[in-house]
């Protein structure tokens, strides 16, 4: 009985003796645990900072671009704006200069109908008074009136002639002018158009290339 007593005690005690062992070696694996587990969550946190600062950067980097992409696109829309006002400020002048020359040729068609006019009626009176002085005069105050009035009609007629050609010499010039205006406004349009063409190309261009950028 004895005996069997102590054995039962020593049982008792190696079995006490392996739980604390288990027991300890438990605590030993929970603590391992948790300390690893508390370093994957640090690592976890730290990525995770820094993911938002990454993000932090590349937010600003857009705020950056989109600014820029902003005050591009405010500088184009006051060049063009300066740029239309350009074409019409050029397409009014146009439509004056060809109501100026519209003005003078008409004042030249006026001036030539008004020559004519006064010419028929130089002739009509110069042959009523030759009529009436065929009767009063003799043949020789006659002829000298008629050499005399001839000499004056060649005089007109030469000056009519020459200011016709003059103003003919005008109306070739202002015509010259205005085509030469129509080409400046059609040169004109056509560097508008591709001075907003590049414009639209370079703001592309460079939206496209901070976008790659980043």
């Amino acid at each position: 009985t004895n005996c069997f007593t102590v054995i039962l005690l020593t049982f008792q005690t190696n079995i006490l003796t392996e739980l604390k062992n288990w027991k300890f070696d438990f605590m030993q694996h929970h603590k391992l645990q948790m300390r690893q587990e508390k370093e994957k969550h640090a690592a976890q946190v730290k990525q995770l900072q820094n993911e938002v600062e990454n993000l932090k950067e590349l937010l600003h980097t857009y705020e950056i671009s989109i600014s820029r992409k902003d005050e591009v696109i405010t500088n184009l829309t006051r060049a063009l704006g300066k740029q239309k006002e350009r074409v019409e400020l050029m397409r009014k002048f146009s439509l004056w200069r060809i109501q100026h020359v519209k003005a003078k040729q008409e004042e030249y068609a006026n001036r030539i109908a008004d020559a004519h006019f006064r010419t028929a009626l130089m002739k009509k009176v110069w042959a009523a008074w030759r009529s009436v002085s065929e009767v009063k005069w003799k043949d020789k105050v006659t002829r000298a009136c008629q050499l005399r009035a001839e000499d004056v009609c060649i005089q007109l007629t030469n000056d009519y002639e020459a200011k016709i050609a003059e103003l003919t010499a005008t109306l070739e010039q202002t015509k010259a002018e205005i085509l030469r205006l129509h080409s400046e406004r059609d040169q004109y349009e056509d560097t508008m158009k591709k001075a907003f063409m590049r414009g639209v190309c370079a703001l592309n261009l460079e939206a496209m290339t901070m976008f790659q950028s980043k």
